[in-house]
């Protein structure tokens, strides 16, 4: 049995992949993955970005579709979608086996609709109508205008993954949307099993601001925390999972077949080559979670990572790194928020930027 398997069988966390390309599809590499261990998918503008334009694989179907008249922003979600729709196929009998807790693939709303409630929720609907859906799972940044699109969209029985997580504060926001949304549909008599959410925690990106404000204080105190902060945001974040999770309100949604919104540990590659490739897999395992990778993180993880759980073996050190920050003058409520509009604003840009390559494109074509 190897690591990726041992995670689910051993620690109930779910390996994803985080990463999605035709040429993936296309010569079995998504489908080996899954032979190993891999038991979802997820997906963003970013890596549509480096898919697309890093290969000729998409050239066809898009030079049809111009010829077609199609727009060019039209085009790409018609690309967009056809991968999304061939990965759900693969990952289908995950989906099976697990009685719908695994097996989903994710794709996002675009970008430029984090700000907007009602594009987001419609955006929402319009990808859960176009796609065969029922390992789907639609990705809605959890911003402030994204949460009412979030819990209405859950509301009405479409999978919802909540992206662009970094602080505690707005994850106890998406928790309620989420548990107010399936108290809808209860006291609709609709059916709550088969809703399917996940909570997308961002977490490497945490370390990369926080050390750099504690080398800008650069006392040894301060340097000390370095590659820290992350961690501890995200056991945090777990022991609010479990807090919420549990309790009177909770059980009568669960006895209705209600399913928890597991924790989704994202962006969990290392940036600082200082730090061990596993990092942010070692210190977060535990049951109802998922931990989606990059294929070289999949990789590492599958050779050396060190698996015991962790997640929430000393939530007192997470909760005294969090408070040596403040003590420090590194308040994370204000790290967090910066970080949620950075991370808009970056899969805004990777957006823009592939539909100007495409524009560019769709003229060669068109001659």
């Amino acid at each position: 049995m190897n690591a990726l398997t041992r995670l689910y069988d051993e620690f109930d966390q779910s390996p994803w992949l985080d990463n999605l390309s035709r040429r993936s599809l296309s010569n079995g590499d998504l489908a080996r993955w899954v032979e190993r261990g891999v038991r979802g998918v997820t997906s963003n503008p970013s890596i549509f970005q480096k898919a697309i334009e890093g290969a000729e694989d998409y050239d066809e179907q898009f030079r049809g579709l111009i010829r077609e008249g199609v727009s060019v922003e039209e085009a790409y979600w018609n690309l967009v979608t056809s991968d999304i729709a061939d990965a759900l196929a693969i990952l289908a009998p995950v989906h099976a086996a697990s009685d719908g807790r695994d097996g989903h693939v994710s794709v996002e709303v675009a970008p430029g609709l984090a700000n907007d409630t009602g594009g987001s929720l419609n955006s929402a609907r319009a990808l859960w109508g176009a796609l065969p859906n029922a390992n789907l799972l639609v990705k809605i940044p959890g911003t402030a205008a994204g949460l009412p699109a979030i819990q209405a969209a859950l509301s009405e029985g479409i999978n919802i993954n909540i992206t662009l997580l970094f602080g505690i504060e707005r994850y106890d926001e998406v928790i309620e949307a989420y548990q107010s949304a399936l108290e809808e549909r209860l006291a609709k008599g609709l059916d709550l099993h088969s809703v399917a959410s996940v909570a997308s925690f961002f977490v490497s990106r945490v370390d990369t601001e926080v050390d750099r404000r504690l080398e800008d204080i650069g006392t040894e105190e301060a340097l000390a925390l370095r590659g820290k902060a992350a961690v501890a945001n995200a056991q945090m974040a777990y022991a609010l999972f479990q807090e919420r999770f549990s309790g009177p309100r909770w059980d009568r949604l669960a006895a209705a077949g209600a399913r928890v919104q597991r924790p989704l540990w994202a962006s969990t590659s290392t940036k600082n080559p200082a730090y061990h490739d596993t990092l942010y897999v070692d210190t977060l395992i535990g049951p109802d979670t998922v931990n989606t990778m990059p294929d070289a993180t999949l990789d590492a993880v599958d050779d050396h990572a060190v698996l015991a759980r962790t997640v929430d073996a000393d939530p007192g050190a997470a909760a005294g790194v969090l408070a040596r920050l403040d003590e420090l003058g590194i308040e994370l409520g204000e790290v967090t928020a910066k970080l949620e509009e950075e991370g808009v604003a970056a899969f805004s840009k990777s957006f823009d930027e592939l539909l100007a390559a495409l524009s560019t494109k769709a003229q060669q074509f068109s001659a």
